[in-house]
Parts: structure tokens; C-alpha cells; sequence
């Protein structure tokens, strides 16, 4: 299996030259400004998909955060993870994230925004925890940086000005035996606060292919 790319986020400047001579030799290209895809098990609640510029604040479950990478990273977008150190490789391969397309930063430091930053200069989708605190000046910037690189930030956890609030309510499982085997049924209920409404649904995330999370800690 392939495996993502650890990178150390010592200097974001660093950083970003790293990642753009990374994905020069895999000869990758960033996305264009047209909306990224999601999963079908998502696109009734996010009919339009991701659109870039913008960050969506995750509630609730990792597993949520890995569909809405894999749309993407299925359509060839280049996908980065900040500040999840126990980030499952396996059951992101399982959702069908490409690993070699896959970039890690376990460790921000205390640098998060300018790190986060110098990721959406060069990847699509960028899935990070969310600080402690921000300063709202400092997410304004991040906002204005997505938007000029037209990048999306995927944030587990509460962000101001998101574009979307995604909050898991709810999940249930079927298929799985004692630590192997293939999801038969990954549902869950959301719940997505979009431009001022409210969308409730429930959503089976094995229906978009098989997910193997034979070695993924179990949760939502």
C-alpha cells in the first residue's frame, strides 16, 4: 500500500517549498476553482460540493471528515492532514483517499495558522483540528488566503465564518465481526447548517463503495 507523505512543519515557508517539490515529482496538479466533489452518499446534503475558498467546521466524526476528503482525492485532488497525529491511513485508503496523494503534518506547533496556510497554497483540501482559539483577525486571513488559492479547510471542530457546520447526532454500524471485514452499513445522522437553514438527513457512507475498517479504531 502506498503511503502519504510526513512532512515536519518547522517553517511554513519551508513547508509550502516542500510540498510544491513533492507534488512536482509526482507530477500532480491543484484542483481547479470549480466546486470539489463529494461522496453520492453526501450529495444531497451538499448538492453543490465543496466549494472552494471556503472552510467547513466537522462535528462529531473522524470518519465524516475522511468521505468528505475521499471526494476529492478520488477526482485527483492532492489532500493534507495538520494536527492529527492518529490519523488512520488504513481507514483513510479504506474510504478511498489515495495515499500517495496524501500529505501529513502530525504537529503544527504553535504556528497553526501560518502552517494551515502554507498548505492551502498548494493542496486542495486541507482537514485540520481546530486550535484551541483563533484570533478572528487570523481567520479572516486564512479566509482570504482560501479564497485567493481557492482551497478548502475542513475543520474538526468549531470555525468562525464557516460554510457549512456539519454535525454528526447520530451513527450506526453493521458488518463488521470481531476487528475485520467491509462496512455493510455506515449511517449516520447529520445534521448541516448551510447559508442560514438547516438540512436533517441520514446518510450511509458504505454506500459510496466499500470501506474496509478492519483496523480502524471504532467511532463515529
Amino acid at each position: 500500500m502506498n503511503m502519504p507523505s510526513r512532512l515536519s512543519s518547522a517553517s511554513p515557508a519551508s513547508l509550502r517549498d516542500d510540498l510544491q517539490a513533492q507534488i512536482h515529482l509526482m507530477q500532480g496538479k491543484r484542483g481547479s476553482e470549480r466546486s470539489l466533489p463529494v461522496l453520492p452518499s453526501l450529495s444531497r446534503l451538499l448538492p453543490g460540493g465543496l466549494r472552494p475558498g471556503a472552510a467547513y467546521s466537522i462535528q462529531g466524526s473522524m470518519s465524516l471528515a475522511m468521505a468528505l476528503l475521499a471526494g476529492p482525492s478520488r477526482n485527483g485532488s492532492w489532500c493534507g492532514v495538520a494536527g492529527l497525529p492518529d490519523f488512520g491511513v488504513e481507514a483513510a485508503a479504506g474510504f478511498g483517499i489515495a495515499l500517495d496523494r496524501l500529505v501529513l503534518v502530525p504537529d503544527p506547533g504553535t504556528s497553526w495558522t501560518p502552517v494551515i496556510a502554507a498548505m492551502a497554497d498548494v493542496l486542495s483540501v486541507v482537514l485540520a483540528r481546530a486550535p484551541e482559539r483563533v484570533a478572528p483577525a487570523e481567520a479572516a486571513r486564512l479566509g482570504a488566503r482560501l479564497r485567493e488559492r481557492s482551497s478548502v479547510l475542513l475543520v474538526l471542530g468549531p470555525w468562525p465564518q464557516s460554510e457549512a457546520v456539519l454535525q454528526v447526532n447520530g451513527y450506526e454500524w453493521a458488518g463488521l465481526g470481531q476487528g475485520h471485514g467491509h462496512l455493510a452499513k455506515q449511517e449516520l445522522e447529520l445534521e448541516v447548517g448551510l447559508r442560514g437553514s438547516s438540512r436533517r438527513a441520514s446518510v450511509d457512507l458504505a454506500d459510496s463503495g466499500p470501506v474496509d475498517l478492519s483496523r480502524h479504531r471504532m467511532g463515529a
